[in-house]
C-alpha cells in the first residue's frame, strides 16, 4: 500500500533528507557523461543536505514537502514552495530505485498538485533536466508543458536545463 504524507517532525524532514541525498547521487551519476561536476550539481541543485534545512524551507506555511511510503518504508518525496503571489514551484523530485514503477511518482505529484490547488498558487514550475526522462513523463501527464526559463543557471550547466509550467484550477 502507497500512502503520502507531509513532513512535519524533524523525524520526517530527516526521511525526506536521506531521499534528496540519493537524488543527489543518482542526479551526479545521471549528469556526469554531459560534463557537469558532481561539486555544481549538489551546489547549485542539492544545497539542502540535512532535515533542519528540509524544514526550514518547506515547512513554511506556503510550502511543503511530501513522503512517500510503500508498506510504511520511505519510498519518495516532493516538495514545494512559493514562487511568487501565484505560482508556486515543485522541487524534490524522487522515487526510490526499489520503488519505481508502482506508481509512486504519480500519487507524489497527485497529492502535491491538490495541496497546491488549495492555495493560492495558479500555475505550477518545475525546473528539471532532460536526462530525468521519467520525471518529465510524469510531469507531462499531469499537463505540464515546456516554458521559457524562469531562472538563470550557470552557462555550463544551460545544455541539461528543462523549464516546465502548468495552470491549475482552485479546488
Amino acid at each position: 500500500m502507497i500512502s503520502v504524507s507531509p513532513a512535519r517532525s524533524a523525524e520526517d524532514f530527516e526521511t525526506v533528507a536521506g531521499l534528496c541525498r540519493k537524488l543527489a547521487q543518482w542526479d551526479v551519476d545521471a549528469v556526469a557523461p554531459y560534463g557537469v561536476s558532481a561539486e555544481d550539481v549538489k551546489a547549485i541543485f542539492h544545497p539542502e543536505t540535512s532535515g533542519s534545512e528540509l524544514a526550514n524551507k518547506f515547512g513554511a506555511p506556503d510550502a511543503m514537502a511530501c513522503i512517500a511510503r510503500s508498506e510504511s518504508l520511505p519510498a519518495g518525496c516532493l516538495a514545494f514552495d512559493q514562487f511568487d503571489d501565484h505560482t508556486a514551484e515543485l522541487h524534490k523530485f524522487f522515487v526510490d530505485e526499489s520503488f519505481r514503477g508502482k506508481g509512486i511518482g504519480r500519487a507524489l505529484m497527485g497529492t502535491a498538485m491538490a495541496e497546491i490547488a488549495k492555495r493560492r498558487s495558479r500555475r505550477v514550475l518545475i525546473h528539471t533536466t532532460f536526462y530525468m526522462t521519467n520525471a518529465i513523463a510524469v510531469y507531462e501527464s499531469f499537463g505540464f508543458k515546456l516554458c521559457p526559463p524562469f531562472r538563470e543557471t550557470p552557462e555550463h550547466v544551460r545544455h541539461t536545463d528543462i523549464f516546465m509550467s502548468c495552470s491549475i484550477s482552485p479546488l
